[in-house]
Parts: structure tokens; sequence; C-alpha cells
């Protein structure tokens, strides 16, 4: 997996409707109906706007879910941290754990 390119402006820099011309793009690439790549940049823009502390909330609920131990959960977000479109500094376990449970 690539790292994504952090030097995008942040979320609250976007606009809140998706330029005209990315939807005509996506419909000419695809075979996505104006609305369907709307939703899908909606979606994208929604995932990709998450905080640290949410991203890291939600992702460790998942992993839980799928029976991972804390000692990989956290090793796991240590590691995904840092592939994330927001600049997030590296976090110690103990961060991490924090901003979990608080």
């Amino acid at each position: 997996m690539q790292p994504l390119d952090t030097t995008a402006d942040s979320p609250a820099d976007l606009p809140a409707r998706p330029p005209d011309e990315l939807i005509d793009h996506l419909c000419r690439s695809s075979q996505l109906t104006a609305r369907e790549a709307e939703h899908l940049v909606a979606e994208v823009l929604a995932y990709f706007s998450q905080t640290p502390e949410e991203f890291l909330r939600a992702r460790h609920q998942e992993l839980q879910s799928l029976g991972y131990g804390n000692t990989e959960i956290f090793a796991t977000l240590q590691a995904e941290l840092g592939l994330r479109r927001f600049s997030a500094k590296p976090l110690t376990t103990r961060q991490i754990r924090r901003a979990i449970y608080g």
C-alpha cells in the first residue's frame, strides 16, 4: 500500500460539494451516474476527514471485532496512522490507548 499524499488541503478547506469537473470525470471514466459519483466522493471525503482520535477509536473497534488483541491492534494502529490523509505525529502505545479509552 502506498502512503497517501498528506500535502493536500485539509478537510475544512475542501468544498462542500465536489466540483462538477470531478463528477464529470468520474462519469466519463467509469460507469457511475452523476448521483453515484457524488455519493462516492462524499463517502471518500467523509472517510478521510476523521480526526486521528476518531480513526483510532473506530479502527480499534473494527480490529477488536475481528478478534485481534490490543498488542496487535496498537502496533497496527501505529503503522496505519502514517498512511492516513491527516498529518499525524507518531504516537506511542500509551497515547493510542488514551485516545481510545480516554
